[in-house]
């Protein structure tokens, strides 16, 4: 994954602080992709959400694959302490987040505002340039017609950072605060020329509370947001809207932090426009992928593909390669089609209606391998993932991977040895006779046991402790994710020599 360059005038002046929310065990994951795609500093964690700062525009942080939601940061800080103090004192704390520093949510609104007219600035003259200053005369109502559809595009786009505009010429003149609303004039001109300033209106803004741990036990999400959307309009004048706000306040008490902040985008990250229909959670497949190493030119197997999610995934951030997907579902491999055409990939994966245990593939012909192994209800695959591991472990070259989304039970079966086909020690683990882990490169054996930021390190090392080799198959990596009600494990595994041989 490579650093998405982006040109000097498309980046805030400084870094800003932002945070993730992230699915619970993709916060590794997350860490990594903030620092490698947007060269981020100072990334912190605390369950379920991702700290960061970046100089990346609106263009690069819409990258991110492996967040849920992206916020502009306004402030973190200890929990409240409810144990101890009333909860009149409690709510006085509370306003006193917007009182005693409003500074801060006027740093936060202004580059919140940056940020989007940079991001309308550029829409604005990509459309300039696609668009030829000579006409033609018999073209005028044609360009009228087309004019007209971008003035609405960047009304669309620009109406937020307009409505900032307004309310911090509404605070300068109220005379309580100094602005940056001077240093960005000449940008604002640029954005707002096509906008008829008839259509302005004053900022509205809605606050989403959430309150956890001892927090919730003292106070609700309404009256927190009560509390708090009382003293921003108290503070700045602005007014509130719970239907169709411009500017959303997002706010988390919880026992170990208390965290306030924008979202960047109103659709979340984790939804993404290419795939029409959800089959995996695109966040969990995206992890996959990167956990498998892809390079260009590697053949890439989906042997039980569904609607092809994480294929998907795949093909959008690593697209020379060549992807195959299985399935032997008429109504998967049907929704697996639809999906491809959505997304426009449908000369980048291959489709087969095949067994994932008669693949119609040669023997060691596949780089990679990743696959969500069915499980739940509908599925009931008990002693059968012996035998579809086994057919992964033909098609699959000698120092390839795969990387596999398994359920409690599936796990299960492989600790107690049940899919191996490798010989077993009296302990029931696995003995080195075979070769198993001393058939490793060093620099295999390096990628086995390189250490995982901390605290993930000691339970992925613990699981990969506990993870006997799959006859051929050595264990390399394990993380417990969260699939919303029930939990599943990212295994990866690199098979280290050919058996039989």
């Amino acid at each position: 994954m490579a650093v998405v360059p982006g040109g000097p005038s498309s980046r805030p002046a400084a870094g800003a602080q932002f945070f993730c929310t992230a699915g619970r065990g993709l916060e590794p994951f997350l860490m990594r992709e903030v620092r490698e795609r947007l060269a981020a500093t100072q990334v912190e964690y605390i369950s379920g959400k991702v700290f960061f700062t970046t100089c990346s525009d609106l263009n690069m942080l819409k990258q991110l694959k492996s967040a849920e939601r992206l916020f502009l940061l306004i402030k973190k800080q200890l929990p409240f302490p409810v144990s101890s103090v009333s909860k009149g004192k409690i709510l006085n704390e509370l306003q006193r987040l917007i009182n005693d520093d409003p500074e801060s949510w006027l740093n936060a609104i202004s580059i919140w505002k940056n940020l989007l007219e940079l991001d309308a600035k550029k829409e604005k003259l990509s459309h300039k340039n696609a668009n030829p200053l000579k006409r033609k005369v018999g073209e005028d109502d044609i360009t009228a017609k087309k004019l007209k559809t971008e003035q609405i595009q960047e009304l669309q786009e620009t109406k937020e950072c307009q409505l900032e505009k307004q309310i911090e010429e509404k605070i300068l003149e109220q005379g309580n605060f100094i602005t940056e609303g001077e240093k960005f004039q000449k940008l604002q001109d640029d954005v707002t020329e096509a906008v008829d300033t008839r259509n302005q209106t004053n900022l509205t803004f809605r606050v989403s509370c959430r309150c956890s741990g001892a927090v919730a036990k003292t106070l609700t999400a309404q009256e927190v947001g009560r509390v708090i959307g009382i003293a921003l309009m108290k503070q700045f004048g602005w007014k509130a809207d719970l239907r169709n706000p411009n500017l959303e306040i997002f706010i988390h008490l919880s026992d170990v932090y208390s965290v306030l902040g924008i979202p960047v985008f109103r659709v979340p990250l984790a939804c993404r426009a290419y795939i029409k229909t959800a089959g995996l959670r695109s966040t969990i497949a995206w992890a996959m992928a990167s956990l498998a190493e892809i390079k260009a030119g590697a053949v890439v197997l989906d042997p039980m593909c569904g609607l092809g999610t994480i294929l998907l995934e795949a093909a959008k951030e690593w697209p020379h390669v060549y992807y195959v997907g299985a399935d032997v579902s008429d109504s998967q491999l049907s929704g697996a089609y639809d999906n491809l055409r959505a997304a426009g990939l449908r000369d980048k994966i291959e489709l087969l209606q095949v067994s994932v245990i008669e693949l119609p593939l040669p023997s060691e012909s596949v780089d990679i391998i990743i696959s969500d192994i069915p499980f739940g209800k509908k599925f009931k695959l008990g002693k059968d993932i012996k035998r579809m591991l086994q057919e992964m472990e033909r098609v699959l070259r000698v120092g390839g991977t795969i990387v596999l989304l398994l359920s409690e039970d599936h796990h299960r079966h492989l600790k107690g040895g049940e899919a191996s086909s490798g010989p077993l020690n009296s302990q029931g683990g696995h003995t080195e006779e075979p070769g198993g882990e001393e058939r490793l490169t060093p620099a295999e054996k390096a990628a086995v046991s390189e250490p995982v930021s901390s605290p993930f390190a000691a339970s992925n090392q613990g699981r990969l402790d506990r993870m006997p080799p799959l006859g051929s198959l050595v264990p390399v990596d394990c993380y417990r994710v969260s699939l919303g009600k029930t939990d599943a494990l990212i295994s990866k595994y690199k098979k280290s020599y050919s058996p039989g041989r």
